[in-house]
């Protein structure tokens, strides 16, 4: 049986990047021409003011204006071509910049996706849908600003403290030793505080998240807000929680705003200091006007860069925070994985065998006791019992949507455990007591039991199930939607809907979740006919709430306390009036037997 982590996987800022460099790498020609145009860029902008300086340092020591003009208009020439090299770079970065960031954040999605999709039914039974669907945004939101960040800041950070240090190295070593030295620090300010602020960052996305899962739980049971009169209730809960968020979010920007007055406190200090060393030189005659202009140009350029390094830390670390929930969930093994190189299930007769099969969500909570059953290719079987006898269980551990703990369930001699669990489900068609569609059209969600069905197959699914009656009533049709979790239908229409769409799955096994519980007695009857036709040579296995419903049913298994207590027809059962089965028939009268099996599944994966 899988088993979820309760604590999630440790996740350092190399995880992280390596998250993102998974999708990235499939750009590496866009990302190579990127980061060289960007280079290039900024080291034209570091020549740039050296023409500056011989430009200036001509004028203030010409004895000959006209001499010294042509030169001096070489030398306006040479920058605009300059400036004309980095206005075409710049342009080529930021065009090749958008392609790179856009494709490689639809590819994050689209991996986190489909690992987030490969979880198990219990890790989706104890996550809020709101807040997975909103680490999957966020994490690809992380890769644009961190992307960002590295090309368009750090790397030119970086380019520009070697290249004026390098240059004002050449000309006067004392103040390319103050300038990097105050550099260095600058950076090193930057990063000790961001670290410390991560804390307080990861609060912000956590509180966001809460925000989110809150707002997204409450507007799925609005039927129930409205029902049980809980507006002001529910508002004052989501009021609260927004309030926190609020509170975590400011805490987090006054931080910043500290650090922001303390770079400028360090940007005002260097040009003082700077410029004070510089006239002492010039003084005794070892440094030019031109330098003057040389050192204010990259003064200016290295206080933006850097201001910018700032940001660049935070973000990075934001960056960190917004990701991390989504890596953690993505360094979470899958809780029920294909063995390697596993096989297709071949199924051709349809025999179910439950070999000693037990299964128990934690050392206290013992669901199915040593099953043992047989399930001949083509018999229909019918589980009943009481709430919590284990008939939900069963059928999720046929569908793998859960392991055993021990034991093993084989299917035409092949133990599912040992095939892939796509093939497995390719061959049985689940109709539950309660189905679930996609906000898309009717026609779409009946074909999502064959995508390769044609309309002309999607409609005679439909009329088999009795859904093509109402269908034609819509106003759109089978291209009309169905809301949220179609909402739109009717119960009783959404289940002929999951019907219709197993009639089009057509495989050779077929589980029922008492899948005419939702209608009417005429549309029952219907129905009843549609699924005779559809049961017709395929191994069925009923899950019964209304008894009434498995008459027909080859055998009846009747389940009590995980265990198979008594086992046969309908005729055979009723005959002993003090057998279990005797009992539910006669307290039912044909009535319903309420199954809470899957609500009783769900808390107890909820405390695992």
């Amino acid at each position: 049986m899988e088993m979820e982590q309760v604590n999630p996987p440790s996740v350092k800022i190399y995880d992280i990047l390596k998250s993102f460099w998974k999708g990235a790498r499939l750009y590496k020609g866009s990302l190579f021409l990127l980061l060289l145009t960007v280079a290039i860029v900024n080291v034209i902008e570091i020549i740039v003011p050296l023409y500056y300086k011989r430009f200036f340092d001509l004028i203030a020591n010409t004895s000959d204006p006209e001499l010294t003009a042509p030169v001096l208009t070489s030398i306006i020439l040479s920058i605009f071509a300059l400036h004309g090299i980095f206005w075409l770079l710049h342009r080529v970065a930021a065009y090749n910049d958008i392609n790179f960031i856009t494709k490689t954040s639809a590819t994050l999605k689209t991996q986190s996706f489909e690992y987030l999709l490969g979880h198990s039914h219990s890790f989706f039974s104890n996550n809020f849908t709101g807040s997975l669907v909103q680490k999957v945004n966020r994490f690809a939101r992380a890769f644009d600003r961190l992307a960002d960040r590295i090309i368009w800041n750090l790397i030119p950070i970086l380019i520009r403290m070697v290249g004026v240090g390098i240059i004002l190295w050449l000309v006067q070593p004392i103040i390319a030793y103050i300038i990097l030295g105050w550099a260095i620090f600058f950076l090193l300010f930057n990063y000790i505080f961001s670290r410390w602020k991560l804390k307080y960052d990861i609060r912000v996305a956590e509180a966001d998240s809460r925000t989110t899962a809150v707002l997204a739980d409450t507007v799925t049971n609005h039927n129930n807000v409205e029902l049980f009169s809980k507006k002001k209730a529910e508002s004052a809960n989501f009021k609260n929680t927004a309030e926190i968020q609020a509170k975590t979010h400011a805490t987090a920007l006054h931080l910043g705003t500290i650090a922001e007055a303390i770079q400028g406190a360090l940007i005002l200090s260097i040009e003082f200091f700077i410029f004070y060393f510089s006239i002492q030189f010039w003084k005794e005659g070892d440094i030019t006007i031109g330098f003057f202009v040389l050192i204010q140009a990259y003064i200016l350029a290295l206080a933006y860069r850097l201001w910018d390094f700032g940001r660049v830390v935070r973000d990075i670390y934001e960056s960190y925070a917004d990701a991390k929930e989504m890596v953690e969930i993505m360094k979470t093994p899958h809780g029920i994985r294909d063995i390697p190189n596993a096989k297709d299930i071949k199924v051709s007769a349809g025999e179910v065998v439950f070999d000693n099969v037990l299964f128990s969500f934690n050392a206290t909570r013992q669901v199915l006791h040593d099953l043992n059953l047989n399930i001949k290719p083509g018999e229909k079987v019918a589980l009943v019992g009481h709430s919590g006898a284990g008939k939900s269980t069963i059928v999720k551990l046929l569908l793998r949507l859960h392991e055993p703990t021990s034991g093993h369930i084989i299917i035409d001699g092949q133990d599912i455990q040992k095939v892939s669990q796509d093939s497995l489900r390719e061959n049985i068609a689940l109709v539950p007591q309660d189905p679930v569609l996609f906000h898309r059209t009717i026609r779409e969600n009946i074909r999502y039991g064959n995508p390769k069905a044609s309309d002309m197959d999607v409609e005679e699914a439909a009329k088999l199930a009795h859904c093509d009656e109402f269908i034609r009533e819509l106003s759109h049709g089978y291209d009309t939607f169905v809301g949220e979790r179609g909402i739109k239908l009717s119960g009783g229409e959404r289940q002929r809907i999951a019907i219709a769409r197993a009639i089009l799955k057509n495989p050779p096994i077929l589980v029922l979740d008492e899948a005419t519980s939702s209608l009417d007695s005429h549309s029952e009857l219907l129905i009843q006919d549609a699924l005779d036709k559809l049961m017709e040579g395929k191994t069925v296995i009923a899950i019964a709430h209304r008894l009434s419903t498995i008459r027909k049913m080859n055998r009846i298994i009747v389940l009590e306390d995980g265990r198979v207590v008594e086992d046969g027809t309908h005729n055979e059962l009723i005959e002993n009036t003090s057998s279990v089965y005797g009992n539910l028939w006669s307290l039912q009268a044909g009535g319903f037997l309420k199954d809470n099996d899957s609500e009783e599944e769900d808390k107890d994966e909820q405390k695992e």
